[in-house]
């Protein structure tokens, strides 16, 4: 018996067809797209190469400029941070012996630096991007309204802010004293009931609702006041505000005719 010629109808040379199995869900023995195609044709690998030599021969201006930027934008990150850091120690340095005169209330001193440490003026301006001079804004504010320059503490306590709630709180009012000393009591009476309502709490809040009351009334605003004292009496029934917020109320809607 002759063997079979070995031709392109061959059973060794025909294409093997996929076993497609009965159940759908399961999975086609096989491969029948390649993983990595460029891996398993030489010449498609060595065209995409080309094309990418080409690409950077004719950017590589582009290229080295995008580069150059990136670098520049990291190295000045990296000064301007070490800078700030630098700024910052010297402002907190200054600060402390700032912050000890106005402790002691030399007021002249904390505000001008005493010729060897610069002040808090001089510390808000020069070092305003810094934590330190964020804060001398805050003791600027206060030393200036115990100043009498009401305007001038405004200035400073609206530059100031924090993540200290009650400090925060404590910098409305503060703002809250210096408008009403402008007999701006509108305005006053608002940032008074800011403070009271930013991180209301039984020791603090008290007391500036009874400075919204007491701005309202002279606001002429007496239903206002009204509400500022029913505020202490309902929510606070514990503090030592409470027997003023019942007589001033009290007083208010008697002249209401209530």
């Amino acid at each position: 018996m002759s063997k079979i010629p070995y031709t392109r109808n061959s059973p060794q040379n025909r294409p093997q067809q996929t076993q497609v199995p009965a159940d759908p869900n399961q999975p086609i023995e096989g491969d029948l797209v390649p993983e990595h195609p460029l891996l398993e044709d030489p010449d498609a690998l060595a065209e995409r190469l080309a094309n990418s030599e080409d690409f950077l021969r004719r950017n590589k201006n582009v290229l080295l400029g995008l580069l150059a930027v990136v670098v520049l934008a990291v190295v000045g990150a990296f000064g301007y941070y070490t800078w700030r850091s630098s700024q910052d120690t010297k402002a907190q340095a200054a600060m402390f012996q700032a912050v000890n005169y106005w402790e002691a209330d030399s007021l002249n001193k904390a505000m001008k630096g005493d010729g060897q440490y610069d002040g808090l003026e001089a510390i808000a301006s020069e070092y305003s991007g810094t934590k330190a001079g964020n804060l001398a804004n805050f003791y600027a504010g206060a030393a200036a309204l115990k100043q009498g320059k009401f305007q001038a503490a405004i200035d400073y306590l609206e530059d100031f802010s924090s993540d200290d709630l009650l400090v925060q709180a404590r910098a409305y009012a503060l703002l809250g004293d210096a408008n009403l000393e402008l007999n701006k009591y509108k305005e006053a009476a608002d940032l008074y009931n800011k403070a009271a309502n930013y991180n209301a709490n039984e020791y603090f809040s008290p007391g500036y609702l009874m400075k919204e009351a007491t701005a309202r009334e002279l606001a002429k605003d007496n239903e206002g006041a009204i509400k500022a004292y029913d505020k202490i009496l309902t929510d606070y029934q514990n503090a030592q505000e409470v027997g003023e917020a019942k007589q001033f109320k009290a007083r208010l809607e008697g002249l209401a005719g209530k």
